[in-house]
């Protein structure tokens, strides 16, 4: 799962190429009873990369790391109060359902994810705001903000998950600064929905994976820590 140099900017010291296999991965807001910084981890097949927009498949079977209780109880079924207080550590599970094609444009806070049900009945695109991603050599990372935006074909929209962005900053994952930041964000990406921009305009939902690609493995390392890339000179 490696990448190459480019010469761009700082953002884009990595480049990747067409079926390369690399992680797509979130950072915690603090290490888990581990002490491991990346909570979220998902291999996923590089679709294209240019100046403008990283798209990536998550294979349906994929093995990917997630967030549970130190006790393994799914996060979700924690009562919301307590939700981000309660220690945690991490647990691989293979991603059920359809696969989801991600798209990510370098330095915009949000990425988009889009849902297919069975036999390709594309369903939605998802919101999912964040910290811009950093590039290395093995994939990206981010940080998720907690709130999200969930966009339907008839290009309705709807706030989701805004009961844990209030959560998360009344147990101070999120300062008063930072929640301002990211809803403006979210309106921010609200405005491309209404003008249906990119992406929701480029017909991504009718695209499809190379029959040919392999499920990515998720490696031993996958929480490892590396170095930003320098920038070719």
């Amino acid at each position: 799962m490696t990448g190459r140099s480019g010469t761009a900017g700082p953002e884009r010291a990595v480049r990747f190429s067409r079926g390369d296999q690399i992680l797509w991965r979130y950072r915690g807001h603090a290490p888990d009873a581990q002490g491991r910084g990346v909570h979220i981890c998902r291999p996923v097949t590089v679709v294209q990369d240019t100046d403008e927009l990283l798209a990536v498949w998550m294979a349906p079977g994929t093995e990917c790391v997630k967030p549970v209780l130190a006790d393994g109880t799914p996060v979700h079924e924690e009562p919301l109060a307590t939700r981000y207080t309660a220690p945690r550590t991490v647990a691989r599970a293979r991603w059920s359902g359809t696969g989801v094609l991600k798209l990510a444009s370098p330095g915009q806070p949000w990425s988009v994810w889009l849902f297919w049900e069975r036999g390709w009945q594309f369903r939605s695109w998802y919101v999912n705001l964040e910290e811009p991603q950093t590039r290395w050599a093995g994939g990206v990372d981010s940080e998720d903000h907690f709130l999200d935006i969930s966009v339907y074909p008839d290009r309705s929209w709807i706030w989701r998950d805004e009961d844990e962005f209030a959560q998360a900053q009344r147990v101070g994952l999120m300062d008063a600064a930072k929640a301002r930041r990211v809803r403006e964000a979210g309106q921010s990406a609200v405005e491309v929905i209404r003008g249906w921009g990119a992406p929701f305009r480029d017909g991504w939902e009718r695209w499809r994976p190379d029959p040919g690609w392999e499920v990515p493995e998720l490696p031993e390392d996958w929480d490892r820590v590396e170095p930003a890339p320098r920038l070719a000179s």
